[in-house]
Formats: structure tokens, sequence, C-alpha cells
């Protein structure tokens, strides 16, 4: 399996790293390594200073596809969950600085821990799809699926053009405002509607 993740999906948040708005989807990938499952702590990495987290929505691929229609895209999903996407911040911004890939400050070893799967069908409007992060019990990230720049249906259209999707392969949609730091001994609860599906600590 692979983990797809879509950067700059909101505007708030690309405005607040002084990013530029994409015209299309900005793709990066992830190894299968950086998934932490089951609420497993996240180790702080001795690589970086400035870990930052970033909450998304998470689709879970059920079938073979490439070059999908945007039409069509629904249906090569049919469970949405959530997790975070940890930045080594520092190293990114050096990375970017030189006009180099991001991987090494988004896809290292515990990077992309997730949450519990819920069914599009206990899903009220997946275009419409409200969640949460706390730190420490402070409500830091609040977002909707509906302020993003490119839909679920267009994300999936987008990248089977250059990626056969395959089933279990994971897409993390992008973050809304409200990234920020994280350090030792820090508790994360990730939210859907309100329901809780993710929860680690900072070691």
């Amino acid at each position: 399996m692979k983990i797809l993740a879509i950067g700059r999906n909101y505007v708030d948040h690309a405005k607040e790293l002084n990013n530029p708005v994409p015209e299309e989807p900005v793709i990066f990938l992830m190894p299968e390594t950086a998934l932490i499952k089951k609420n497993q702590p996240f180790f702080y990495p001795d690589f970086s200073n400035d870990v930052h987290y970033e909450v998304e929505l998470v689709l879970k691929i059920n079938r073979l596809g490439k070059n999908i229609s945007e039409k069509f895209a629904h249906r090569y999903f049919d469970e949405i969950g959530i997790g975070i996407d940890f930045t080594a911040r520092d190293l990114q911004n050096e990375l970017k600085k030189k006009g180099l890939p991001w991987e090494k400050s988004k896809g290292f070893d515990g990077a992309a821990p997730i949450g519990k799967f819920l069914t599009k069908e206990s899903l009220s409007d997946v275009q419409n799809i409200s969640f949460s992060l706390e730190k420490n019990g402070e409500l830091v990230q609040n977002g909707n699926s509906k302020d993003m720049i490119f839909s679920f249906d267009a994300i999936i259209a987008h990248v089977s053009k250059f990626f056969t999707l395959k089933i279990g392969d994971l897409i993390f949609t992008g973050t809304p405002a409200g990234v920020g730091p994280v350090k030792i001994g820090d508790e994360l609860i990730a939210k859907i509607e309100g329901q809780e599906l993710l929860k680690l600590h900072v070691k």
C-alpha cells in the first residue's frame, strides 16, 4: 500500500504559511513506515526542533483504478478516517529554500498517525464533514471538507492520472489553518463530527 498526501488544500492554511493557493492538487508521498496505528505514541525525532501537527481527513481506497473520471471517483472509497501529518517544519523550510523534495520532513518514521475509519453511509454529507484537533484539551484546528480547494473526487481523479490506486491505499486530503508545534508530553485528540477517532501522546 502507499500513502498519498495533498498539500495546501485549504486557503487559510496556505495563507498562514505564506504559500500561494495552488491551481492543481499538490501531491507528495509517504512510505508505509510513516504510519502509526492503534493510538500508539509519536516519538519526537532527534533531527528536528520544530515538529508541527496537521490534522487531515483520510480516504481509504477500496478498488483498483487508473485515470479515474471525477464523476466516478466516489466509487473508489467507502471509508473516511482522520490522521495527523506531522511535519518537521524546520527541515521542510530548509528543503524548500533549496528547491528540494519535502519527503524527509513529511514522511519520516511515525509522521502519519491514523485513527479509526467511518463508513461514508454513516456520514450525512461527505462534502460537509466537520473535523477537529485538540492539543492538551484545547481546540487548535477546526475544519470542514466543504472548505477544501479540491474535493475528494477531484483529488482522486487528479492523483490517479499519475499513480495507479490500489485497494488499501490512503490519501491524506490536506489540513485547515491552525497548525502548530508539539512537544514531548503533549496529548492530541482528533475527531470527526465530534466523535473521537484518534488519541495519541508525544514522547
